[in-house]
């Protein structure tokens, strides 16, 4: 397959290694060589199997909006944009193709999935914490909303605080705390390495190609 790449971030440059170690052809286009997606024309997406964006939010949103008017498909990892979700999915269910996801990492959709049970429990009290690098532009992350969404679904009423820390090259701390009148329960998701991220936004955009629609992530990584 052949995936272009926007964004030569520490993920994004990832994402093109994983990409061609899994025998795809790949192209990268940095936010300067693509400023105001006035890069994503009919001929740069000609052949192109997705579009994979590991950017900034408002550089995401262009980058959609461009993909989608052509008829393209394109995975998004970038977070922060959620303001115009329900802009760009009505554009990606007239034309194209749209995958996106606060978290591609596959141990942290196995976290949103105990983190719902873990938040079935009665008389106590949740918060979350999350860490990241100093130059991520979004906080709370987009991760930590998708936990508070999480609890607060099964909580009604409940309103969940999220704590934020930005500290050197953090690579992504997510922690759910239960605390009750006699015990505290945590669930962690610690990443190591991004290669996780990099890994999940591949597969994702291999189970993309020759599809039409919308997804979250979380609808579709069981079936990677």
């Amino acid at each position: 397959m052949l995936f272009l790449v926007l964004g030569r971030g520490k993920t994004g440059s990832l994402v093109a290694e994983v990409a061609r170690e899994r025998g795809h052809d790949v192209r990268a286009l940095d936010i300067t060589e693509n400023e105001h997606a006035s890069a994503l024309t009919a001929s740069t997406l000609a052949g192109v199997d997705a579009v994979i964006d590991f950017t900034a939010p408002e550089a995401a949103v262009e980058n959609m909006r461009a993909v989608l008017a052509l008829g393209g498909r394109i995975v998004v990892g970038t977070t922060g944009w959620y303001a115009h979700l329900e802009e760009i999915k009505s554009k990606a269910q007239k034309r194209g193709a749209l995958l996106y996801g606060t978290n591609f990492s596959i141990g942290v959709q196995k976290l949103f999935r105990l983190t719902a049970e873990l938040a079935k429990l009665d008389g106590y009290t949740f918060s979350i914490s999350e860490t990241h690098h100093v130059s991520k532009l979004d906080a709370p992350s987009g991760t930590a909303i998708t936990l508070r969404q999480i609890v607060e679904a099964a909580q009604p009423g409940t309103k969940v605080e999220i704590t934020s820390h930005r500290v050197g090259d953090a690579k992504g701390e997510h922690i759910v705390t239960a605390s009750g009148p006699d015990d505290i329960l945590e669930l962690k998701h610690d990443v190591q390495s991004r290669r996780c991220l990099a890994l999940g936004a591949v597969r994702a955009a291999e189970w993309l190609a020759q599809k039409s629609g919308v997804w979250d992530f979380r609808e579709i990584f069981d079936q990677l």
